[in-house]
């Protein structure tokens, strides 16, 4: 390789030590596996358009699957998060295992997906403790793993981390702790931030779908206005991405939002969290729709209402988020996908896998989605989510008698002090 090359993939002195120590690091074989019949049926298109063919009929296939997937309901939806994680974490492993030449590391595979285990134990434990507190209290062995969860959490880590201490060998110290470094940061990034995306579901499904699809609706138009009109390259770490792209991406996103938010915010299965009914033993998705999801009257300004010869609108304040939500997903999400380019620049490797023909591997199409569900669950945390009373109610009625009777004479106090129960019983 020449030097500019060499500088551009953010090859350091310390980058050579690691290749002699480690015999080099070679280019992982993730080239795309095009299906035979598509190979067939393109041969006379040039490799630009037979590739825009390729991507563009996957993507229809994997769009039909994500609306089959959302009619099967959150149950079905949250399976798929998970086993989408788990590919995800064996993709990104795997470059660990190949460039590193860890082939003779003791333990190294079954550790990794060890940790895997203890902490999507830890997490999902963690959830449906939140989520089905009255399921958990009715069933004691459930009840019993929860009130010691974190304890059981943390020993079986405890284990893990023993093993790998035991695994250390003399000669495989460095790479040892190198690839002990990478499994962590691997379920840092892949694990917390798809245990976000289930919080972001059980809040309601739109909370699930609309930023998944402004996501999907930002990478396809920025695809195609790239492609068709693409001339000025945005970032040296994607040369294909183009600001031509990124603009038209921005502006077909907020706009798509819009309207999905519009469609959605009228069906109360899109919008209602879920929850397990104690009468029917089965999960339920239907409540009165809050205020985000009640259509309103707002004002327009003054600027605009000569453009559009409107004084009001009525919209969805759900709307309104969404503007943010389809923002973040076109202006900073994409930097989701200029992470994993940097990445895949450093080891040298064109995709982290060939799962999808034409897109590469599961990682590649989810590497902007866990950014995005990190910010929703920050955003409905910070200006959405507000005390729920029914898991108050819960909780309370799990204290003991005296426990109880405690917090109802402070409650009492409390309310008799602000005048509200004087107001109360003479009403």
């Amino acid at each position: 390789e020449s030097e500019s090359e060499n500088k551009l993939d953010g090859e350091t002195a310390s980058d050579s030590e690691s290749k002699s120590e480690f015999g080099g690091p070679p280019p992982v074989p993730t080239s795309d596996d095009t299906p035979e019949v598509l190979n067939r049926a393109l041969s006379n298109l040039s490799s630009r358009w037979k590739n825009w063919w390729v991507r563009g009929i996957l993507t229809l296939a994997m769009i039909t699957f994500f609306f089959i997937i959302i009619y099967l309901g959150p149950m079905v939806l949250m399976t798929i998060v998970m086993c989408v994680q788990i590919k995800c974490f064996h993709e990104i492993i795997t470059i660990g295992y190949n460039v590193y030449h860890s082939y003779d590391l003791p333990w190294f595979r079954t550790l990794s997906w060890y940790f895997l285990l203890c902490v999507n134990y830890f997490f999902y434990g963690e959830t449906v403790t939140d989520y089905f507190f009255t399921l958990v209290q009715r069933e004691e062995p459930l009840r019993i793993l929860s009130k010691y969860h974190r304890f059981i959490s943390f020993a079986l880590y405890l284990t893990g981390f023993c093993m790998f201490v035991l695994s250390l060998v003399k000669k495989h110290y460095r790479l040892q702790f190198y690839m002990f470094g990478w499994t962590h940061v691997t379920l840092l990034i892949v694990v917390t931030q798809s245990h976000l995306i289930i919080h972001n579901l059980f809040e309601g499904m739109i909370w699930f779908i609309v930023p998944i699809s402004c996501v999907i609706c930002n990478d396809i138009m920025a695809y195609m206005f790239g492609f068709f009109f693409g001339r000025t390259p945005l970032i040296k770490l994607s040369p294909k991405k183009t600001w031509e792209g990124f603009i038209g991406g921005f502006f077909a996103t907020v706009l798509f939002g819009l309207l999905l938010s519009y469609v959605m915010s009228g069906y109360r299965c899109f919008t209602c969290p879920v929850e397990f009914n104690n009468d029917t033993n089965s999960f339920t998705v239907d409540c009165e729709p809050s205020e985000l999801f009640q259509l309103q009257e707002y004002n327009i300004p003054l600027v605009l209402q000569s453009v559009v010869g409107w004084k009001t609108v009525r919209m969805y304040p759900f709307q309104i988020h969404s503007i943010a939500l389809s923002t973040f997903a076109s202006l900073i999400g994409p930097f989701g996908g200029f992470f994993a380019s940097g990445f895949k620049r450093a080891f040298k490797i064109k995709d982290f896998a060939n799962t999808i023909p034409g897109h590469g591997g599961i990682m590649d199409r989810f590497d902007c989605q866990y950014l995005m569900a990190t910010f929703v669950n920050v955003y409905i945390a910070s200006f959405i989510r507000g005390p729920n009373p029914s898991k108050l109610i819960q909780q309370f009625l799990t204290l003991r008698p005296d426990q109880q009777l405690h917090i109802f004479n402070t409650l009492k106090a409390h309310l008799v002090d602000k005048g509200m129960l004087g107001s109360l019983e003479d009403a």
